[in-house]
């Protein structure tokens, strides 16, 4: 008679990787950042994704931040909605 699998997986919804919850926390930083800051220098986008990351409790990988931080400069500024 063979043993029964751990059921833990089931009840915790599955396995994932264990550096899901830090990846979530970096793509939303990322997004509010593009949001605030697009079209800006990357010296400053660098700065302020930095920033929210420690807030999350996120150690910044330099190299992954600063292909962020290129491609929020590239994008256009967002221009204020006119009344």
């Amino acid at each position: 008679m063979q043993a029964l699998s751990s059921l833990s997986s089931l009840a915790s919804g599955g396995r994932r990787d264990p550096g899901w919850q830090v990846q979530l926390r970096v793509d939303y930083v990322v997004n509010q950042v593009s949001l605030t800051h697009r079209g800006q220098s990357e010296d400053v986008i660098k700065d302020a994704i930095q920033e929210q990351l420690r807030v999350y409790g996120v150690v910044p990988n330099k190299r992954q931040v600063s292909k962020y931080a290129q491609a929020i400069s590239a994008l256009p500024q967002v221009q204020p909605a006119s009344r």
